[in-house]
């Protein structure tokens, strides 16, 4: 089995990095590809690299942002949904996005419902989310609660709907974990966890790869 973690900085998954010989088997390979931080250099360096190479299963891998209080620092999620949540129009100080103006259907593939969908069931043990992918994060209450309100989601990361536009235009199999090293709220980051959330996230990846092998070789 072939694996690819994606991930937007080398220290979110350096864990894994640094003990990647002892993942790699005969019958299992785990390659890494850090993007960079932003949708943009996601989506050329994926594209890129699945151009290059086939995978079995890609998995994009980070910390985010929590919107909701019971989803808290620490935890690692599935994202099951994913959407781009600043690209749009604003008008008369109120956002709209591409869909809503007109300028594409919600339902033109890959979207459904103006959403990115993850369409594989991987029955794992961890909670499903729904996401937005900012070009940058937020801080300030009126536009929080604007997000919140708009598009409903439970998290937020900088990568997530890029890579899953990727991967769907691709046909690749994939999925999206986060550990979740904030709540998105005004900017203070002695509440911010991110050692732990790393910590949690890359024991995570250590479990998922295992049983995905496995149940690859069954």
């Amino acid at each position: 089995m072939k694996i690819l973690i994606v991930s937007a900085t080398e220290k979110e998954i350096f864990p894994l990095i640094n003990k990647i010989n002892t993942v790699n088997q005969e019958d299992l390979t785990v390659d890494t590809l850090i993007t960079g931080i932003g949708p943009v250099f996601t989506t050329y360096l994926l594209t890129r690299r699945l151009s290059e190479k086939d995978y079995d299963l890609v998995i994009n891998a980070g910390i985010a942002g929590s919107f909701k209080s019971e989803i808290p620092i620490g935890e690692t999620v599935f994202v099951q949904s994913d959407q781009f949540a600043d690209l749009g129009i604003e008008d008369k100080n109120e956002f709209h996005t591409l869909f809503e103006k007109g300028f594409l259907n919600k339902d033109q593939f890959p979207f459904q419902d103006a959403k990115l969908e993850n369409p594989y069931d991987f029955n794992l043990n961890l909670r499903k989310v729904s996401a937005i992918t900012v070009n940058t994060t937020h801080e300030c209450n009126t536009s929080i609660d604007m997000l919140k309100q708009k598009f409903e989601a439970d998290i937020e990361s900088m990568e997530g709907a890029a890579f899953f536009y990727v991967c769907l235009q691709e046909g690749e199999k994939f999925l999206q974990v986060r550990t979740i090293s904030n709540f998105v709220r005004e900017r203070n980051t002695a509440n911010w966890d991110i050692p732990l959330a790393i910590k949690n996230l890359n024991q995570k990846l250590f479990e998922l790869i295992d049983v995905l092998s496995k149940t690859k070789n069954s």
